[in-house]
């Protein structure tokens, strides 16, 4: 099970089926009802629920038996905790110690190429890569956040909040089924987020080398459209994170997969106070 984040991952796929489920098992392998992660005897309750007729998660349908060494919501808390901590404190560490703009900006570049190494790269979670980007993304956000607030006092107060409330408010629209995550959903969820970074890439290009605000996509009123619409867009890939938490849980995924879905956690929410903290700058230009 892969970090579902679109931002630095590919959503699981196989060679065969959609998210690593391969639509169709053999009969007599371990394989057998979807689960990637079944082992002899295979899971009784686990099945494909992108490939229909699988149990519906949000129904009351019985979870997996609990066995040694699968992961548990109580890992995924666990670990996700241990990574937005980290992040809060190297964020304050940044604000506190009055590091150089320049100093943040590298520590980000650190974050990304780190991530980029987790998501793409390593086949298994390493906790020592992820706790590290959290460290480095945490020192980025600190310098960020204090430059916003010179120019937009209580802007990383305000971002903090909004992303709070957006969180819980797609925690809440994914367990009463107002967001539906299927098949459609995540190709969509996907090709936005690769539109929107390669969009944000070429208006810092226009910006690098033309000067001036690029193409003008972080002022204005089109600015606040961009801001909205990149805060929409890390609302669903959190709704992803949560289906792949779900999936993991269901289908008995081995117990360091709950340092994947920390990770994807961690991410999406990073990405909701980034643009929120964008779109409070926008609003607060004089």
């Amino acid at each position: 099970m892969r970090s579902s984040n679109p931002v630095f991952s590919r959503r699981f796929r196989g060679n065969n089926g959609y998210a690593g489920f391969n639509a169709a098992p053999q009969a007599g392998t371990a394989a057998q009802g979807g689960n990637p992660y079944a082992q002899q005897p295979a899971n009784p309750y686990a099945t494909n629920p992108y490939a229909g007729g699988g149990p519906d998660l949000q129904q009351g349908y019985p979870q997996a038996p609990a066995t040694t060494g699968r992961m548990t919501m109580d890992d995924v808390v666990t670990r996700t905790g241990m990574t937005l901590g980290l992040v809060i404190l190297a964020a304050a560490a940044g604000w506190g110690l009055n590091l150089p703009v320049a100093l943040g900006y590298g520590a980000g570049f650190v974050a990304m190429l780190l991530g980029f190494a987790q998501s793409i790269f390593l086949r298994k979670p390493v906790p020592a890569v992820i706790l590290a980007y959290a460290a480095f993304e945490g020192l980025f956000l600190g310098v960020v956040s204090k430059a916003f607030n010179h120019y937009a006092q209580g802007a990383p107060v305000q971002a903090v909040l909004g992303t709070m409330l957006v969180s819980v408010g797609v925690l809440i629209a994914y367990k009463t089924r107002l967001i539906r995550v299927d098949r459609r959903f995540t190709r969509f969820v996907t090709g936005a987020v690769i539109g929107f970074v390669l969009l944000m890439m070429v208006n810092a290009l226009f910006a690098v080398f033309g000067g001036g605000d690029g193409l003008g996509l972080r002022t204005g009123w089109l600015g606040v459209g961009v801001g909205v619409i990149g805060v929409l867009i890390g609302a669903a890939v959190l709704a992803l994170d949560f289906k792949q938490v779900e999936d993991g849980i269901q289908y008995g995924a081995p117990r360091e997969e709950s340092w994947f879905s920390a990770f994807g956690l961690t991410l999406s929410l990073v990405w909701i106070y980034i643009q929120m903290l964008q779109l409070i700058g926008v609003l607060n230009e004089d």
